[in-house]
């Protein structure tokens, strides 16, 4: 991952972005493009590619990752109501940001993650590979 990425300028400072939670390990900010009412970018200050690069010695931040969701979704008054928490790996999940972040999206009903046509789709390729079994 290059040093410059758009969250480590935004960690350094070098790049404005509407803090709403920091740490000496995570910072939490608004997200260019929203999408849902309550939409925020946490992210590890360790500068983290994917989740495939994690380590055991990674295990604590991550847990923090979560920790500070749940407070931001109780400031923002979404932890009753409901809320989604999602990380993208990798291109085809739709990482842009080769630096590890977690969405916490909330605020309206989200609905489902995937269409019902894409489910339908997998259990019907999972029951045809298991016929022969």
């Amino acid at each position: 991952m290059a040093e410059g990425s758009i969250f480590s300028k935004i960690i350094k400072r070098e790049a404005p972005a509407t803090i709403v939670y920091e740490d000496d390990d995570v910072i939490a900010f608004v997200p260019n493009r929203l999408q849902a009412p309550v939409h925020l970018l946490i992210v590890p200050k360790k500068e983290i590619p994917t989740i495939n690069d994690i380590t055991e010695e990674d295990a604590m931040l991550l847990g923090k990752l979560f920790l500070v969701a749940k407070k931001l979704a109780k400031e923002n008054g979404i932890a009753e109501t409901g809320y989604r928490l999602a990380m993208n790996i990798n291109e085809d999940a739709g990482q842009s940001v080769f630096h590890l972040h977690m969405h916490l999206l909330g605020g309206k009903k989200l609905g489902p993650m995937v269409t019902q046509t894409e489910t339908d789709s997998q259990q019907e390729k999972s029951k045809k590979g298991n016929k022969g079994r």
